[in-house]
């Protein structure tokens, strides 16, 4: 099992930044990708960014390219999402998911964190 513990996240202001992380434990070779979901209220998870576990390489949402920023440290197995000049849009419930992006599969989630995007 792969757990996924997640930290950030919180109440900004419009243009504000704001950095979430995401620490796995437990069978880390159980995954080769690690990304971030957020859902909105009333809607699904919609992908916003995801970054291999393993070659470091990373994939963004294209409406969001640019405003947000994945990284991971390996020494303690955090994946960050930096993300910045925030808008009400991206208000919403960010989550963390390990699993197989390659083959769409999401194996492991984690708590989900609140952003409040509001003046």
């Amino acid at each position: 099992q792969v757990q996924l513990a997640q930290s950030g996240g919180g109440l900004v202001q419009p243009g504000a930044s704001l950095r979430l992380s995401c620490t796995a434990s437990g069978r880390i070779g159980d995954f080769d990708g690690v990304g971030w979901f957020r859902q909105a209220p009333g809607m699904g998870r919609r992908f916003v960014a995801r970054i291999s576990w393993t070659g470091g390489r990373t994939f963004y949402a294209d409406s969001l390219e640019g405003r947000v920023t994945i990284s991971r440290d390996s020494a303690t197995n955090t994946v960050f999402l930096q993300m910045n000049s925030l808008e009400f849009g991206d208000t919403g419930v960010y989550f963390c998911a390990a699993g197989h992006p390659d083959r769409g599969l999401w194996n492991y989630w984690g708590q989900g964190t609140q952003v409040t995007v509001s003046s």
